[in-house]
């Protein structure tokens, strides 16, 4: 019997401390989090779902809240929407909101948040939602029909352009006017450049009343083009550019 103990003895010395203890990997593991949120599975750190104090997810991770359902596998269960789960995990984890180019969910996810009890996601929802709607996608056309004595037109949705163009024509203009010429504005979102005179320096607008020289058709056209570009426009369309330059189409169309 005596022999037996000393051997026993013998062997339990040679035996690794470490095999005595908890695995080094318990630790690790008791740091993460599986949560079944609608059916998908998510991973994550507890102290990521703990970034807010009081939150829904902060009292399931720490074990805090009762009554939470458990799924087959032993996760916890929560019962919304498993897809847009992904923006308010990303939202804790880096603290920004950041969301896909034409994302349209917004208000899906702004309830989602506030279920959750993540006030500050919701703000930041409802903030990137009504930029969204405030952008517009502004119109600019020019048409040109002078060779069917229809003048040129141009139309653009954004009155500031309207104005902006308005001022450059007098700037640019070989004659010295008073202000833009009542004549040519037809509306605050359009202008009608009616009457031009074919020279030898190329065709020339004109006031009606005295033939008053404003400036080339090409000049009208080059700087109507130049401030498109300069204010972010971008070109779209272009009718009858074989003729070259696009100052010399019929018709242009941008949109920003």
């Amino acid at each position: 019997m005596e022999l037996k103990l000393s051997r026993m003895e013998s062997e339990l010395n040679h035996i690794n401390p470490d095999v005595l203890q908890p695995s080094k990997n318990c630790k690790v593991l008791s740091l993460m989090v599986t949560l079944n949120i609608g059916g998908y599975l998510y991973i994550t750190q507890k102290q990521t779902l703990s970034k807010y104090p009081g939150s829904f997810l902060e009292e399931v991770a720490n074990r805090k809240r009762q009554g939470v359902p458990i799924d087959s596998k032993g996760n916890p269960f929560i019962d919304r929407d498993g897809p847009l789960f992904r923006h308010i995990l990303n939202f804790l984890r880096t603290g920004e909101l950041i969301l896909p180019e034409g994302f349209q969910e917004c208000g899906l996810l702004v309830r989602e948040a506030e279920f959750y009890g993540l006030e500050r996601l919701a703000e930041a929802i409802k903030s990137t939602a009504n930029k969204g709607s405030s952008t517009e996608t502004t119109f600019l056309e020019v048409i040109d029909s002078h060779e069917r004595s229809q003048g040129l037109k141009v139309f653009c949705s954004d009155t500031d352009f309207i104005e902006g163009l308005k001022g450059r024509i007098v700037q640019v203009s070989k004659s010295r006017l008073d202000g833009f010429p009542a004549e040519f504005a037809i509306s605050s979102n359009a202008i009608q450049f009616r009457h031009f005179i074919k020279s030898e320096t190329g065709t020339r607008l004109v006031l009606k009343e005295d033939n008053t020289f404003v400036c080339t058709l090409e000049t009208l056209k080059f700087e109507t083009v130049m401030m498109a570009f300069r204010r972010g426009f971008r070109l779209i369309t272009s009718l009858d550019s074989s003729k070259g330059s696009i100052v010399h189409c019929e018709g242009l169309h941008f949109i920003k």
